[in-house]
């Protein structure tokens, strides 16, 4: 929203500040001349429609009132809150901008407009820093679990605390810290793209997952399943041929992405491929397996068979084999963040 529309309706309205002005529309004034009756109407004030007039703009004056008295209630926090830090411009905690600092409570949202950015300390675990054009909001401010929703824009977060502590939910997917620094972007279409500069992060949804590391991105589309990961420095045409897989089993071309994907991978893509081995099938899951083994062959103990009829402890012992840390790290969260081979 403009700084000046709540003056001149100039620039884009905020949502909640229309709905409210359509709320109190039928108790704006008509137009008409005000007058007031004289002494003796005032007798047969029942009879008289013009003496309304100021009962009604009396009537909006106090819902005005009430209204603003209650967007001004709902800037301030109740319970648990996090510092909130200006960084440039005038970012605003719902309705309300605030100048160098404020306070974000549970439920709050801290929106920037493009010409703003803030900064939020996460509890005493770190910061996010978020980017112009976004909307943020508090959902948990616990002891141990510190939980954001990013509705739209993008943020840079630099945690150093256990694994799970913080989380941002996005429309597409969560991304959970592993002790990290990363960059998480909401798009126009709410797919959602996070990018790792330390640690790792783990892009959860519904029970699947990815683990992205340092160096590498994963991209998320609404109502899909994790994306692949693959690093920053991965072939255009790998990157082109994810996009394609990652679109659904229907998407046009996927046999051609596949193999555009097989045939430009480097031995460290092999991180790529061993995401893809849980999500693809059939044939597919055969050609990923082979041209795997031709980057990094499988460790003693797995066998293609295994591995293409989807066993466990096979897809864990060639994880293991990868460079990428012990895959029980994964799961019980107890280790130190593994590295990138």
């Amino acid at each position: 929203m403009s700084d000046d529309y709540l003056w001149d309706k100039s620039g884009e309205p905020d949502a909640e500040i229309e709905r409210l002005e359509k709320t109190l529309a039928p108790l704006a004034h008509d137009g008409r001349e005000l007058r007031m009756p004289e002494a003796p109407e005032v007798i047969a004030m029942p009879e008289r429609p013009a003496f309304r007039e100021p009962r009604v703009l009396l009537a909006a004056a106090c819902l005005l009132i009430v209204g603003v008295l209650a967007l001004w209630t709902s800037s301030r926090p109740e319970g648990p809150a996090w510092q909130v830090a200006s960084l440039e411009g005038t970012p605003r905690i719902g309705f309300w901008r605030f100048g160098e600092r404020a306070r974000l409570g549970e439920g709050q949202i801290l929106v920037t407009d493009a010409r703003s950015r803030a900064r939020v300390d996460v509890g005493d675990i770190g910061n996010v820093e978020l980017e112009p054009g976004s909307r943020l909001r508090l959902v948990k401010a616990g002891d141990q679990e510190h939980r954001m929703a990013l509705e739209r824009g993008a943020l840079m977060a630099y945690i150093s605390a256990p694994p799970r502590w913080f989380t941002v939910e996005t429309p597409a997917a969560n991304a959970v810290d592993l002790g990290c620094s990363y960059r998480l972007e909401v798009g126009a279409d709410e797919r959602s793209i996070v990018t790792v500069q330390t640690g790792w992060v783990s892009f959860q949804r519904e029970g699947h997952e990815a683990f992205i590391p340092a160096g590498a991105r994963c991209v998320t589309l609404k109502g899909r399943d994790p994306g692949t990961p693959h690093y920053e420095d991965a072939s255009p045409r790998l990157i082109a041929g994810l996009e394609t897989i990652d679109g659904g089993p229907f998407s046009l071309g996927m046999r051609e992405a596949l193999t555009a994907v097989l045939e430009s991978a480097r031995p460290e893509d092999a991180l790529t491929l061993w995401h893809l081995l849980a999500r693809l099938r059939g044939d597919d899951r055969g050609r990923v397996y082979d041209r795997l083994a031709e980057l990094a062959p499988p460790p003693a103990g797995v066998t293609r068979d295994a591995v293409l009829a989807g066993d466990p402890a096979a897809l864990d012992l060639y994880w293991n084999s990868l460079g990428l840390g012990n895959v029980e790290w994964w799961r019980i969260w107890a280790q130190s963040p593994p590295g990138r081979s």
